[in-house]
């Protein structure tokens, strides 16, 4: 890896966890709606909700798996892009950009 990338990964890393905290509280919000649009309800189950069944418990934990999955894919590659078009350099340790 160049002296250059090396720099532009560690300068990315606290622009990625802003980014991350911030697609967190968008998927947060995402599967509250969802879950209100799938169950009619304001609150999804929990896993230690002891009134409420496996199938839902379960339910509830894919839905949001899927939505956070999602949402920090698309964070994540959003600002990747930005980093390359304004430095030229895609900023991750695994390549994938040009130098």
């Amino acid at each position: 890896m160049t002296k250059k990338k090396r720099k532009l990964t560690l300068a990315y890393k606290p622009v990625g966890f802003v980014l991350g905290w911030a697609g967190g509280a968008v998927a947060g919000l995402a599967f509250q709606k969802t879950w209100k649009v799938l169950r009619h309800e304001d609150d999804a189950p929990d896993a230690l909700d002891r009134d409420r069944g496996w199938g839902e418990v379960l339910l509830a934990a894919a839905v949001q798996g899927a939505i956070f999955a999602v949402v920090r894919s698309a964070v994540d590659r959003s600002g990747a892009k930005a980093i390359e078009r304004a430095t030229g350099t895609w900023p991750s340790d695994g390549g994938g950009g040009r130098d």
